[in-house]
């Protein structure tokens, strides 16, 4: 998303040096991404198991449980030393 946004800015100062409006409508496109433009194009699931959006049914609960505990089996397997530390500074 910032790929169009940062373009279509420049585009619209550019604009502005003839009319100002432009320019207005450059920093209004600049605050509505920082404001929500950043969120939504993250495809990262959410760091430290925050919880994410309620699911809509029983079985999408399930299954992004299962999909969790898989993760979590996985990380601990492939990374002792680090879950190990992770679970004494939790304790502390």
């Amino acid at each position: 998303m910032g790929t169009i946004v940062i373009p279509g800015t420049v585009v619209l100062v550019v604009l502005g040096f003839g009319n100002h409006l432009w320019w207005l409508l450059a920093v209004a496109v600049l605050v509505l991404y920082v404001q929500y433009g950043r969120r939504t194009s993250s495809t990262s699931p959410p760091a430290g198991g925050a919880p994410g959006p309620a699911p809509a049914t029983y079985k999408a609960y399930r299954d992004r449980r299962d999909q969790q505990a898989k993760w979590e089996r996985r990380y601990r397997r492939e990374r002792p030393f680090e879950y190990r530390r992770q679970q004494r500074d939790k304790t502390k």
